[in-house]
Formats: C-alpha cells, sequence, structure tokens
C-alpha cells in the first residue's frame, strides 16, 4: 500500500510549483514519482507521427518524485504526514492511511 494514490489531492513542497495544490493523475516509477494535474508542467516539441495526429509544441505535466509533495488535509487544507494503521470495521480488520496531526482516515 503507497501513502499517496491517485485521486489523492497533494501540495508540493518544493521546486518552482511550491505551495500548488492539485490531484494525483498517476503514480508512475514503481511508486516514487507522481503526475499531478495542472503542476510541474514542460514543453515537448512533437513531430507528425501520421496523418492524424498533429506537430508542434504540446505542455504536458512531468512526475514529480513522491518526496516533494504531501498529501492534504480536508479538514483544516494544511499538509500532513500519513502513517498506516489497522481498523476493524464490521469485523473486518483494513489497513487504511491516518494523518498523523489531525487524525483524518484517506481510505
Amino acid at each position: 500500500m503507497r501513502k499517496i494514490k491517485k485521486g489523492d489531492e497533494v501540495i508540493i513542497r518544493r521546486g518552482k510549483d511550491k505551495g500548488r495544490t492539485g490531484v494525483v493523475l498517476k503514480v508512475v516509477d514503481h511508486g516514487r514519482k507522481v503526475i499531478v494535474e495542472g503542476l510541474n508542467l514542460v514543453t515537448k516539441h512533437k513531430r507528425r507521427t501520421s496523418e492524424t495526429s498533429k506537430a508542434g509544441r504540446i505542455t504536458e505535466p512531468a512526475p514529480i518524485p513522491v518526496s516533494a509533495v504531501s498529501l492534504v488535509s480536508k479538514i483544516d487544507g494544511k499538509p500532513v504526514r500519513v502513517h498506516f494503521e489497522f481498523r476493524e470495521e464490521n469485523g473486518v480488520v483494513r489497513k487504511v492511511r491516518v494523518a498523523s496531526r489531525t487524525g483524518e482516515v484517506f481510505d
């Protein structure tokens, strides 16, 4: 289980987009990097490869190391650290992500 998953709201902790928030679109490189919607944008030059594809400059998000992002708490909107706990619900024990400061459950 990973501490940051697809669909989580995160805040960027360092780099050119420091302090901005966004939603994780994809976890890549075996969980070491994430792609965040609208952040860490880079311009790539694409060549036309077929009749249907277009050539030109395309702006797309680049991967960010997981160590450079933090989950955002829905309670107060601030970054939080996450740890894992085993919780029992309806007789079934589940491993859940819990915010260390607020106690908020993310799963």
